[in-house]
C-alpha cells in the first residue's frame, strides 16, 4: 500500500465479507456490520458472484476471519484480554465483540483509518470504549513503540489477528513483527494468513497465482512475499514459538464448509493457507 493512500484491497476484501452475508447460507462469518459499513460501496453483481473464482474468494475471506475469531476466543477463555489486529483495514470484530473485557487495537496505515473512521460516521456506527485506533507508520515507529503509545501492556499475554497482510511484506518486515509478538508472555498467539510459494504449486494454480497478483498489483498493493510449509515452520521455530499450526484448503473445508447444500467450499489444493503460532 502506498503511504498516504487508504488500501484499495481492503475494499475489496470487505465486499466480499459482505457479499457472503448476503448471498451464502449458512454463513460460515455472522457479521451484521459488514454490509451497513459499506453502505453505498455495496452492490452484488449476483451473475459474477456466481462464478467459481468468486465464490472459491468469498468462502476464503469468510473462512480466515472465522479462523482467526475462532483461534481468538480459545485465548479469551485461557484469559487473554488483549487482541490486536494488525492491517486491520474494514475488520469489523471490534463493533461486534461478545466480550466487552477484551481490549481490541486496531493497528494501520493513518491514511487508512481515517478512511475507515469516515465509512464508520457515515453509517452511524460507533466505535466502542473498548477498542483503541493505533495509526502507525513503520517507517517512522516499530510495532512495539506503537502499541506501547496505545496503551498496550506488554507485560500481558494478547492475541494478534494479521489477516491479509503476509503476502505484501518484506521477509525482514515479517520477521521483524513475529519476533515482536514470539517475545510476549506465554499465551500470546498470532494467526494469520500466507500465499504458498509459486514454486510450490501446479502450473494451474501458477496460473491463478499470477493472474491474482497481477490485479492486486495494479492496485499499487503486489505481492512480495511467499513461503512452502517448510519455510514457514523454521520461521515460527526461528522466532522461538513453541507451537504452531497450519490449515490448508481440505482441513479449511473440513472445519467449515461441510456438508453445505450450496457447494461453497475452498478449491483443493489452494493458493495460501492458514496458520497459528502461539508463545
Amino acid at each position: 500500500m502506498e503511504t498516504g493512500h487508504a488500501s484499495r484491497t481492503a475494499l475489496r476484501v470487505a465486499q466480499r465479507r459482505a457479499a457472503h452475508q448476503v448471498l451464502d447460507r449458512p454463513c460460515v462469518l455472522d457479521d451484521p456490520i459488514a454490509v451497513p459499513l459499506l453502505g453505498p460501496r455495496f452492490a452484488i453483481d449476483r451473475f459474477r458472484e456466481s462464478s467459481r473464482i468468486a465464490r472459491a474468494f468469498r468462502a476464503f475471506m469468510a473462512a480466515r476471519s472465522r479462523y482467526a475469531e475462532d483461534r481468538l476466543a480459545e485465548c479469551v477463555a485461557a484469559g487473554v484480554a488483549q487482541y490486536v489486529i494488525l492491517g486491520a483495514g474494514l475488520d469489523t470484530f471490534a463493533y461486534r465483540n461478545p466480550t466487552p473485557r477484551l481490549r481490541v487495537f486496531e493497528v494501520d496505515f493513518p491514511a487508512t483509518q481515517l478512511w475507515k473512521q469516515a465509512l464508520l460516521a457515515e453509517a452511524a456506527i460507533v466505535p466502542p470504549a473498548s477498542l483503541t485506533f493505533v495509526p502507525l507508520d513503520f517507517e517512522h515507529k516499530t510495532l512495539a513503540a506503537g502499541l506501547a503509545d496505545a496503551g498496550f501492556h506488554a507485560t500481558r499475554p494478547a492475541f494478534f489477528g494479521w489477516l491479509g497482510v503476509v503476502p505484501y511484506l518484506t521477509l525482514e518486515a515479517f520477521r521483524a513483527t513475529l519476533g515482536t509478538i514470539a517475545q510476549l508472555p506465554s499465551g500470546t498467539a498470532v494467526s494469520f494468513d500466507y500465499g504458498l510459494s509459486p514454486q510450490s504449486l501446479s502450473p494451474l494454480r501458477r496460473i491463478a497465482l499470477n493472474a491474482l497478483a497481477g490485479r492486486v498489483a495494479k492496485a499499487g498493493e503486489p505481492f512480495r512475499l511467499f513461503f512452502t510449509p517448510e519455510q514457514l515452520d523454521a520461521e515460527f521455530r526461528r522466532a522461538g514459538f513453541s507451537r504452531f499450526e497450519q490449515l490448508g484448503s481440505d482441513e479449511i473445508n473440513d472445519r467449515y464448509f461441510a456438508g453445505r447444500a450450496d457447494g461453497l467450499k475452498l478449491p483443493s489444493p489452494g493458493l495460501g493457507k492458514l496458520a497459528t503460532a502461539w508463545v
